[in-house]
């Protein structure tokens, strides 16, 4: 069974958003907080998994982590509602 494609946010230790897509939302926040997702994480610290969104595909997915990352802080968790 293929896995659907989703769009995250979390709060890195520093209280800091971090946004990715994933196709495995476990298995890439157990990669956050073992030090081995991306490099803004590891230096800014693993905090707790804030919003994900189901995409229509990958393309999708990395259309919408663009959006986001354009948003001021104060809009990026309401994109998701």
């Amino acid at each position: 069974m293929e896995k659907k494609w989703c769009v995250y946010i979390l709060e890195c230790g520093d209280g800091s958003f971090y946004t990715g897509v994933t196709n495995d939302v476990d298995k890439r926040m157990n990669a956050h907080a073992d030090g081995k997702g991306s490099k803004c994480v590891r230096w800014k610290g693993f905090g707790k998994l804030l919003k994900v969104k189901e995409c229509v595909d990958k393309s999708d997915a990395c259309k919408c982590e663009c959006v986001i990352k354009k948003l001021p802080r104060n809009e990026k968790l309401g994109w998701f509602d």
